[in-house]
């Protein structure tokens, strides 16, 4: 990437994050009602009204309320919750871990699953490992997450009793009850996660295969498993790579089903209780981070696709 180039992209970037803090400070006005109405008891006086607004930022214009709102969150400071009157900022820092654990441990599994299985269906397209990963896919395309998780909950945890139902044990109490607490809601979101993949990988990679530089490392007698993993899984990643970036941002701020289901303190449960206890700057702060950390996400994987192929180059 060129020096102007990127320059051209890290404005881009920044106006891409200034449309997203935009949106998200005008959450709070579109709202129908007063905010405010939500923390004051019935027949507050307006003394009472004014210092709610003072408290929350939400006196002065539109304009000057974005700017301070902006300049406090550059700082870290993303609010007060209506409901618990904690920093939001406290309550996103000790959900976050959870959220971004899941996250991560779902997407790697879901690569471990998908990566093996895509590749060896592009080699053998209508082989017997095609059919089966193709069948398995339609199957648990067909099935919600929140199905799923039941499912395996009364398999794994009602019927064969070896894991927990629900409930979430800390590091600091153990790494195997920490796994444990962790292993059904892994899997129901890798299962969904590791279909996408396989179906993109694979599509790719049959692809890759008819390039002429695979078919010259064949004529030399290379290796199968050395021309598919070596020669022909790096360029057909590029769609993977897009794919996964896209995952990891949504599951960041898309578990709130799976969070939910297994009582998982993260980012999901609380926007939940959020939005139930009309907690508005609570929600704005979650949607803020949320919404950076996927245009973040994504712009890292645009810098991941030069690696994959420096014949790829961004003006």
């Amino acid at each position: 990437m060129t020096r102007l180039g990127a320059g051209r992209y890290v404005a881009k970037l920044g106006i891409v994050l200034a449309l997203v803090s935009i949106a998200t400070f005008l959450l709070l006005e579109l709202i129908p009602g007063d905010p405010v109405d939500t923390v004051l008891p019935a027949g507050a006086t307006p003394e009472m009204r004014a210092a709610a607004m003072q408290l929350y930022g939400l006196d002065g214009s539109l304009v000057s309320r974005y700017f301070d709102w902006l300049g406090s969150a550059f700082q870290g400071d993303l609010g007060r919750s209506m409901q618990s009157q904690l920093p939001v900022t406290d309550a996103i820092l000790a959900r976050l871990p959870v959220t971004i654990e899941l996250a991560a441990l779902s997407i790697i599994l879901a690569l471990l699953i998908a990566i093996p299985v895509g590749v060896v269906s592009a080699y053998r397209p209508g082989g017997i490992v095609d059919r089966i990963a193709t069948f398995i896919c339609s199957i648990t395309l067909s099935i919600p997450s929140f199905l799923l998780g039941v499912l395996l909950v009364f398999i794994f945890a009602v019927s064969l009793g070896v894991l927990p139902v629900t409930g979430w044990t800390p590091l600091s109490e153990g790494l195997v009850p920490h796994i444990e607490s962790l292993i059904l809601p892994v899997i129901t979101l890798s299962a969904i996660e590791a279909v996408g993949f396989i179906r993109v990988l694979r599509n790719d990679m049959i692809a890759t295969l008819q390039q002429d530089f695979v078919l010259s490392a064949r004529a030399r007698g290379l290796p199968s498993s050395r021309i598919l993993f070596t020669h022909a899984l790096r360029p057909s990643a590029f769609s993977l790579v897009t794919v996964l970036g896209v995952t990891l941002g949504r599951l960041i701020g898309g578990t709130v089903i799976v969070e939910t289901l297994f009582s998982l303190p993260g980012l999901g449960s609380l926007v939940i209780t959020a939005i139930t206890g009309r907690d508005f700057v609570m929600v704005q702060g979650i949607v803020l981070v949320v919404a950076v950390a996927y245009v973040l996400l994504n712009a890292l994987v645009d810098l991941v696709y030069p690696v994959l192929d420096p014949r790829v180059r961004t003006a």
